[in-house]
């Protein structure tokens, strides 16, 4: 099993940089869009609908804002659009399809980094999420919830950790809670638990020559129930060509997904 994630910073833009045929030639089994931009009826272009795929979108309320997509070969046995929260919900940052025992989620974790308003909101969705995760980790289930939280959880995580400790994203209460993620909440970075290398990032402004010098963060994870995690086979952070300002993360799992 293929599961991809991408921040696609507006689909119409990564489309016209080329990123659905890229997402084909992956053969991917899922993959998982944030910040779509846009909304469904102004995706009537075939290239937003490619032959051989069911796609589904959670749209935010704001026109050209946020908004969520999963794209898969199978035909899931439920879709679940929103979370039911309307902090959430209103600005479609959580949407999730359902294939036999497993449920992979496509989420966008708000941003903090505009006004202090906005960091407020970004933490009531992290107070709201952990008992949800926590719940997700022990009913039985399967869970991939792909996407960009929004958080660079350790140094190693992030390139200029020192000038960026009071900054949205690498707060030490953001982080505190990345540790619970992956402490007793139970849940696992799987990215992490095959690539313990430096330098890895998924997330590069564009300002400066950040992209050039490789000054980036890593905020988008496959974030994982230890069941499935422990599948995971290969990782990969793809730059060769850029769809947005974040890279698309692929994991390869040993692990059948099965659609309706």
């Amino acid at each position: 099993m293929r599961i991809i994630s991408i921040n696609t910073n507006g689909i119409r833009a990564a489309a016209r940089k080329g990123f659905f045929d890229w997402m084909h030639e992956q053969r991917a089994d899922v993959v998982c869009i944030q910040e779509t931009k846009a909304q469904q009826h102004q995706l009537s272009d075939p290239v937003f609908a490619p032959e051989g795929y069911h796609c589904f979108f959670h749209d935010a309320r704001k026109k050209g804002y946020s908004g969520v997509a999963i794209y898969t070969p199978h035909e899931p046995h439920q879709v679940h659009f929103g979370i039911g929260w309307d902090v959430m919900d209103d600005e479609g940052r959580w949407i999730r399809a359902d294939f036999g025992n497993l449920s992979v989620v496509s989420l966008y974790m708000q941003s903090g980094s505009s006004k202090e308003e906005r960091q407020q909101i970004k933490y009531r969705a992290m107070d709201y999420l952990q008992p949800i995760l926590k719940k997700m980790a022990r009913d039985g289930r399967d869970y991939v919830i792909c996407g960009d939280w929004n958080i660079a959880h350790k140094k190693i995580d992030i390139k200029n950790w020192r000038g960026n400790q009071k900054n949205s994203g690498f707060l030490p209460e953001e982080r505190a809670w990345m540790d619970e993620l992956f402490g007793p909440v139970g849940m696992v970075d799987v990215f992490r638990q095959i690539e313990p290398g430096e330098h890895q990032y998924t997330w590069w402004s564009n300002r400066g020559q950040a992209w050039a010098n490789n000054t980036g963060w890593r905020i988008d994870y496959h974030v994982a129930t230890p069941a499935v995690a422990a599948t995971a086979q290969a990782v990969e952070i793809y730059k060769n060509e850029r769809f947005s300002d974040h890279a698309p993360l692929t994991i390869d799992y040993d692990y059948e997904i099965s659609g309706r």
